[in-house]
C-alpha cells in the first residue's frame, strides 16, 4: 500500500467548505504527484459517484471514490479539517477525508489494496491515530501500514482477516462452540464496489464478534468474488445482504431468514442487523421453500421483498432497456457518421465485403454504416433477453434473446421484444417451481431449462401472440408515419414532458426507448419521434444553464458552478445535468424544465425535423431535417425554461448558501438523456 500514498498526498489542514472543494483539493495533489491525468475529468467522475450515494460515514469520515479512465494508479489522498465537511453522513461532518482513486481497468491486486483500507476506516484506533498524527509523512505511515513511533494501526488479528489471501469470505467466530453458535451469512455489494462494500463486511464482522455470532462475509467487490461455501449457507440460520447492486445468485439462499438492506445500513446499523437476523430466524420468517438447485443454477425468483408488480415490471424492462443502450449508442452514432461522409443514400450501397476500396470515402462510409446496421440487429434480441434476465437471472438469457429474434422475423419489432422477454421470463419461473428429482438439477440450467424455455417460446411467439403484436406494431408504425398537424404536435408534447419529468427517471427512459426503438425500421414519422425527443431531453439542464447565468443571485455559488457545466451536459444530450438543481428545488424546477420540455417537442414536431441518430445533441445537427427549426425549438424551450425558473425563484426570497450539489458525470453512459 505504501506506493499509493506518500506524504505528498497528505494534508493535515485542509481548508475547505464542502465536499467539491475537498475533492478538488486532494485531487490537486494526486494532479501533482502525477496519479490523476485530468483533474475536471477526475473530478467528474469523483461527483457522478456522488451523485448515487453520499459517501460520508458515521464516526466523522468522508470517502469520495471512483473508478475513472483518468486515473493512472490507484492512490489514496488523505486530508483533516479541523471545522468538518458535511458528505452527507447522519451523525454529522467528516473530519478525516479519504479520496480513493482507482483506474477503470485497475488489476485485482490494487483494488484488494483498496479495500483493505475501507475496512481499516472501521477500527476506531486507526482513525484515532489519524487525527492526532502531528504530520503527513507519519500519516502516510499509518494509512501504508507501515511502522511509526507510536503505532496504531488495526491489530495483526485484523489485518490478517482483511489481507489479499483472506480477499472476501472471513469467518468471524473462531472458537466458539459449533454446536451453540448462531450462524449467519451475509453479502456486501455497492455500485463502484471500492469502499462501501468491504466497509459494511468489516462491520458486519466486528459487530457479530462482539454478539457472539459466527459469520461469514461474501464480498462481491472489484476485489474480487468468491462465493460462500455451499456448507456456510446449508448451515446458516440467517442471511444479510446489504448492497445496493443486485446480488449475484440470489437464489442461494432461498429457504433462509433474510434481512435485505442498503449497503450503508451494513455500514451503521450492522448490530441492529444481526438481531434482526437472529429473531427473523426466531420466529421461522423464511424467503421461500423451493429447492436452490430446483431454479436453475443462477435463477432467481421472482422478487419477494414486498414490493409490488408494478415496481417489479418497471425494473425488468428497464433492466432490458440499460443493457439494450449500448447497442444503440455504438449501432446509432456509426450509422450517424455513415450518413455524415456518404449521405443517406449510403444505406443502399453494396455489402463491404464484395466491394471495398481503401482510397474511396464512400467505402469508409458504406463500412460504417454496415457495422451499426448489424449493431442495431441486436436492439431487439439484447432487449428482450434482458428483460427476461431482469426476471430470473441467466436462465432468462436464452429463451429471451431467441424470443427477440423470432420477434425480427416475424416483423413484430420493439413491442415484439418487449413481449418476448416478459414472456421468457415467466416461462422459467413457472419451470423453476417444478419439484426436479436430485439426479436431474446438475443439467437443470444447462439443458433442461434453456431448451424447454426457448421451445415454449418459440411457440408462443411464431403461433399465438407473434400475429397480433405485428399488427399492432404495423398500426403504431403507420400511426407515426401519418402524423401530421395538432396530433404530431400533442404526441411531442407528451414526450416532451415524459423527458424533463424525471430527468433520466423511468418516465425519461420509457420515451427513450419509444424514440429508438422505431429508428430499428425507420420512417418519417419515427425520425421525427426521435428528433423530438432529442431536443426536448436537452432542455432542463440548458434552460438551469441560462436561469444562472442571467440571475445568479437566485441560486447558490455552487448551483451556479453547476451552471457552467449544464451548459456542456445540456448540449451533449445529458439531461441528468439538471437533477442537482432539481433535487434542491423541485417544486419549482421540475415543473419549469416539464413546460420547456413540451414546448420544444411541440416545435420540432410542427417543424417536422427528424433525426437518425440515438444521440449527440448539438453534434449531429448536421444530420438533423430542418436543423435551424430545430434549433429554434430546443433555443425556445430553454428560454421558457429559464424564465419560468427565474420567475418562481424570483416570489421567494434568495436561497442562502448550502451544501453544494454534484455534477454529473458528463461522460455517463445515455441511458436516457
Amino acid at each position: 500500500m505504501s506506493a499509493m500514498i506518500t506524504a505528498e498526498l497528505v494534508d493535515l489542514d485542509l481548508a475547505a467548505d464542502s465536499k467539491e472543494a475537498a475533492a478538488r483539493s486532494l485531487a490537486e495533489r494526486m494532479v501533482a504527484a502525477g496519479r490523476v491525468t485530468d483533474l475536471e475529468g477526475f473530478l467528474a467522475d469523483v461527483a457522478a459517484r456522488e451523485a448515487q450515494m453520499p459517501t460520508g460515514l458515521d464516526g466523522g469520515i468522508g470517502i469520495p471514490h471512483c473508478r475513472s479512465a483518468h486515473v493512472a494508479e490507484p492512490t489514496f489522498a488523505f486530508g483533516r479539517s479541523a471545522t468538518g465537511i458535511d458528505f452527507g453522513a447522519p451523525d454529522g461532518p467528516a473530519d478525516l477525508v479519504f479520496l480513493i482513486a482507482a483506474p477503470a481497468g485497475a488489476d485485482t491486486d490494487h483494488l484488494t489494496i483498496l479495500s483493505a483500507l475501507a475496512r481499516r476506516l472501521m477500527d476506531p484506533e486507526f482513525t484515532a491515530a489519524l487525527r492526532t498524527a502531528d504530520d503527513p509523512a507519519t500519516a502516510a505511515a499509518l494509512i501504508a501500514g507501515e511502522p511509526v513511533a507510536e503505532p496504531a494501526t488495526a491489530e495483526p488479528e485484523t489485518a490478517e482477516r482483511v489481507s489479499p489471501e483472506a480477499e472476501t469470505i472471513a469467518p468471524a467466530a473462531e472458537g466458539v462452540p459449533q454446536e451453540r453458535t448462531f450462524r449467519v451469512v451475509a453479502v456486501t455489494s455497492c455500485p463502484t464496489g471500492i469502499a462501501h462494500t468491504y466497509m459494511a463486511a468489516e462491520s458486519l464482522e466486528n459487530a457479530a464478534r462482539d454478539a457472539g455470532v459466527e459469520i461469514t462475509v461474501e464480498t462481491q467487490g472489484s476485489a474480487g468474488f468468491k462465493k460462500l461455501p455451499k456448507a456456510a449457507i446449508e448451515a446458516a440460520d440467517a442471511v444479510i445482504l446489504a448492497h445496493d447492486v443486485e446480488v449475484r445468485d440470489k437464489e442461494r439462499f432461498a429457504g433462509k431468514p433474510t434481512v435485505d438492506v442498503g449497503v450503508k445500513a451494513g455500514i451503521s446499523r450492522a448490530p441492529e442487523l444481526i438481531a434482526e437476523a437472529r429473531g427473523k430466524a426466531e420466529r421461522g420468517e423464511v424467503t421461500a421453500t423451493a429447492h436452490p438447485a430446483d431454479r436453475g443454477e443462477a435463477g432467481a425468483t421472482a422478487d419477494e421483498s414486498g414490493e409490488g408488480f408494478g415496481t417489479r415490471l418497471r425494473k425488468w424492462l428497464m433492466t432490458g432497456v440499460s443493457y439494450m443502450v449500448p447497442f444503440v449508442a455504438a449501432g446509432g452514432l456509426l450509422i450517424a457518421l455513415a450518413f455524415a461522409i456518404g449521405g443517406y443514400e449510403i444505406n443502399a450501397a453494396p455489402s463491404v465485403t464484395e466491394h471495398f476500396i481503401w482510397s474511396e470515402g464512400a467505402s469508409w462510409a458504406a463500412l460504417l454504416f454496415q457495422i451499426g446496421d448489424t449493431a442495431f440487429t441486436f436492439l431487439v434480441p439484447i432487449l428482450a433477453g434482458y428483460i427476461a434476465f431482469g426476471m430470473v437471472d441467466r436462465p432468462g438469457l436464452v429463451p429471451g434473446i431467441v424470443g427477440g429474434a423470432i420477434a425480427l422475423t416475424i416483423n413484430a419489432g420493439f413491442l415484439g421484444g418487449l413481449v418476448a422477454g416478459l414472456l421468457a421470463g415467466t416461462v422459467v419461473m413457472a419451470i423453476q417451481r417444478i419439484a426436479i428429482p436430485p439426479v436431474l438439477r446438475g443439467i437443470m440450467p444447462v439443458v433442461v431449462i434453456p431448451l424447454i424455455s426457448s421451445a415454449v417460446v418459440g411457440f408462443l411467439m411464431f403461433l399465438v401472440v407473434g400475429k397480433p403484436i405485428t399488427w399492432l406494431q404495423k398500426q403504431l408504425t403507420d400511426w407515426l408515419n401519418g402524423l401530421t398537424g395538432s396530433n404530431a404536435i400533442i404526441l411531442g408534447v407528451v414526450l416532451g414532458l415524459m423527458m424533463c419529468f424525471d430527468m433520466g427517471g423511468p418516465l425519461n427512459k420509457v420515451a427513450y426507448a419509444f424514440a429508438v426503438g422505431g429508428l430499428a425500421d425507420p420512417n418519417d414519422g419515427s425520425l421525427k419521434v426521435m428528433a423530438c425527443v432529442m431536443a426536448a431531453g436537452m432542455v432542463p439542464p440548458l434552460g438551469l444553464a441560462l436561469a444562472t447565468t442571467v440571475r445568479g443571485r437566485l441560486f447558490t455559488r455552487t448551483e451556479r458552478e453547476n451552471g457552467k457545466a449544464a451548459w456542456v451536459l445540456g448540449a451533449s444530450f445529458i439531461t441528468e445535468g439538471a437533477i442537482p438543481f432539481a433535487a434542491a428545488d423541485p417544486l419549482r424546477v421540475i415543473p419549469s424544465a416539464m413546460v420547456g420540455g413540451a414546448v420544444t417537442g411541440a416545435l420540432s414536431m410542427a417543424f417536422g425535423c427528424t433525426l437518425r441518430a440515438p444521440h449527440g445533441g448539438i453534434f449531429v445537427v448536421p444530420l438533423i431535417g430542418n436543423p435551424w427549426l430545430y434549433l429554434v425549438a430546443v433555443a425556445a424551450g430553454t428560454v421558457v425554461t429559464a424564465a419560468l425558473v427565474v420567475l418562481l425563484k424570483g416570489l421567494r426570497r434568495p436561497a442562502a448558501p448550502e451544501a453544494a450539489l454534484p455534477v454529473p458525470d458528463a461522460a455517463r453512459t445515455p441511458v436516457a438523456a
